[in-house]
């Protein structure tokens, strides 16, 4: 319920079906009557938040990728990046993001180098 401290909010009512429309589908985000979220709706709302921002219009699935290549760029290991953000395999991860990698090679070898250098 609202006070029970537990750091989400439901309604006080939402436990008695007779008092409640809520439906407790067990979903992270819902509408104000516990259903899922309309699709049109969400990328609405979205768009309105990119275009108040003064952002580019994006499309929500483009959040995704931009959180793997962060990630990937900020040497997180890319088995890490799949479990995170779903894909199916490593290999499509690896596959998909293969131009971060290219720059994450670069980085490595100048990591290389440079240990090479100190130790000799």
């Amino acid at each position: 319920t609202a006070h029970s401290g537990a750091g989400l909010w439901c309604p006080d009512n939402a436990t008695d079906p007779k008092a409640s429309r809520w439906s407790d589908e067990d979903l992270v985000f819902t509408n104000r009557k516990g259903k899922p979220l309309d699709r049109a709706n969400v990328r609405k709302q979205f768009h309105r938040l990119l275009e108040s921002a003064n952002l580019p219009k994006v499309r929500i699935h483009d959040l995704r990728h931009t959180a793997a290549t962060l990630l990937l760029l900020q040497g997180v290991n890319p088995r890490t990046v799949m479990e995170l953000l779903g894909p199916s395999d490593v290999t499509m991860t690896l596959n998909t993001y293969s131009h971060v990698l290219v720059s994450l090679k670069e980085d490595a070898a100048r990591h290389m180098d440079t240990a090479l250098a100190a130790n000799s």
